[in-house]
C-alpha cells in the first residue's frame, strides 16, 4: 500500500475512534488500498471492529457530522456501512461485531494478496481493465470479477487456516 493510502488510512481510523470510542476493539485497513502495489480505485475501505453492532446506529448522526453516509446493513446482515464522499466516494467503512465471520473473511483475502503479489498483479490488471470497459456500470464490474475473487478467496480461506 503507498505511503498516501496508509496515512489517509491512519488518519480516517484516529476520526472514527474519536466517534466510536470505546465501541471499538480495532480498526483494519482493507480493499484493494491496503495491499502494496495492488491497482486500486483512490478508496479507502476500513473495517472497525465493534464489541456490540447494534449500538452502532447511535453514531450515525455524528458520522454523518464527519461527511459520511449511513446506509445501515446496505444488504449484508449484520454489517454497518458508511460512505464518504458523495458520487466520488474517497472511504468506506464496514463495521462488524466482534466474532462475525467477514472479519476473517475480509483479513485473509488481504493477506493473501500482500504475500501473493503475483496473484495480486493478475487481480488488479482485470479490474483495471474491466474499469475501462465499464467506466459507468458498476453491476458489470462487479460481475466481471466475480469469478477471480472466489477463487482468491477460496486459496485466501486455505492459506489463513494454515497460516494462523
Amino acid at each position: 500500500m503507498s505511503n498516501g493510502f496508509r496515512d489517509l488510512f491512519k488518519e480516517e481510523s484516529e476520526r472514527l475512534y474519536e466517534i466510536f470510542g470505546p465501541e471499538l476493539i480495532h480498526i483494519h485497513h482493507i480493499g484493494s488500498t491496503s495491499v502494496n502495489g495492488l491497482k486500486a480505485k483512490p478508496v479507502i475501505d476500513i473495517m472497525p471492529v465493534v464489541r456490540d453492532i447494534k449500538r452502532i446506529d447511535v453514531f450515525n448522526e455524528a458520522m454523518a457530522a464527519s461527511g459520511y453516509e449511513p446506509k445501515g446493513e446496505n444488504g449484508l446482515a449484520g454489517r454497518r456501512y458508511f460512505q464518504k464522499g458523495g458520487d466520488n466516494r474517497t472511504h468506506h467503512v464496514h463495521i462488524y461485531q466482534l466474532g462475525n465471520p467477514e472479519i476473517e473473511r475480509h483479513l485473509a483475502f488481504r493477506d493473501y494478496l500482500r504475500v501473493n503479489p503475483d496473484i495480486a498483479k493478475r487481480y488488479g490488471n482485470l479490474k483495471e481493465e474491466l474499469s475501462i470497459r465499464f467506466p459507468y456500470d458498476i453491476e458489470s464490474y462487479i460481475k466481471g470479477k466475480e469469478q477471480i475473487v472466489l477463487e482468491i478467496e477460496q486459496k485466501a480461506w486455505d492459506w489463513y487456516r494454515n497460516a494462523r
